[in-house]
């Protein structure tokens, strides 16, 4: 049966053990040279596996907690998502430098047409008192000569199911930049052979920005929807640091008038 660290017999040999490896740090400019070697071997293995308990244990416990799905849904919302960039953690966290269709994940990608790729991209582990996500998005971006940075955000297909022109998309962006930045967002649906587009700019400003896309100004065949996706396209991004501590959308029905 194993033992519970919280137990009585756990706590008694935590304190045996604590007080073991206390001894012997404490002696160890006067321990015999073989037993030390012995020590230190031990030592460094113990050392290996509490550090990974401990990686394990912060992520776990560290507020919000991971895979935290929970964020404001307008009165009648039929669809709601947080990517997975922002849930949790990701097998490939970063990169540097960041190439054109660069995928983080299996649901956002990093667009950019510059000949000298000076751009880094992690994902970081969110933990102010404001942050509703377990995970954000960091961009860092030096030298840029070129003419667009986009990352793009692939919806599932939940979101194309029973959508129909009566539908407002919203999209809530945290974001904190070094410097003020313009940041366009871009609804794409496919139906068809067509692709009906929505361009609506951020508001600048620090924290929370949140835009509306109305489906009822396109195009849109709802019987033919098939894919969605969101361009977050970042206007003259050289020499600052960009980090979306949050992405969440959602779809509910426009109020009647």
């Amino acid at each position: 049966m194993p033992i519970k660290p919280q137990g009585l017999l756990g706590r008694i040999f935590h304190k045996g053990a604590l007080a073991r490896w206390r001894s012997a740090a404490h002696s160890a400019d006067t321990t015999d040279l073989t037993a030390l070697r012995a020590q230190r071997y031990q030592a460094r293995q113990l050392k290996s596996t509490l550090q990974e308990l401990c990686h394990k244990a912060d992520d776990r416990l560290t507020l919000p907690r991971i895979g935290a799905d929970t964020f404001p849904r307008p009165v009648g919302t039929d669809w709601s998502w947080r990517p997975e960039a922002w849930r949790a953690r990701l097998d490939r966290p970063g990169c540097a430098p960041v190439l054109d269709k660069t995928k983080l994940g299996e649901e956002i990608a990093i667009f950019h047409d510059c000949p000298r790729a000076e751009i880094t991209a992690r994902q970081i582990r969110n933990t102010r008192d404001i942050d509703l996500s377990a995970f954000g998005m960091q961009l860092e971006v030096f030298h840029f000569d070129g003419s667009y940075l986009s990352l793009v955000v692939d919806l599932p297909a939940e979101a194309c199911a029973g959508l129909h022109k009566q539908h407002l998309i919203r999209l809530a962006v945290t974001v904190v930049a070094e410097q003020k930045i313009t940041i366009l967002a871009r609804l794409n649906v496919r139906n068809g052979p067509n692709t009906e587009q929505i361009l609506l700019t951020l508001p600048q400003e620090q924290g929370q920005s949140v835009v509306e896309f109305d489906l009822a100004y396109t195009q849109l065949n709802a019987q033919r929807a098939e894919r969605a996706w969101i361009d977050l396209m970042f206007q003259n991004p050289a020499m600052n640091r960009i980090a979306l501590h949050d992405v969440t959308i959602c779809r509910h029905p426009r109020a009647q008038l």
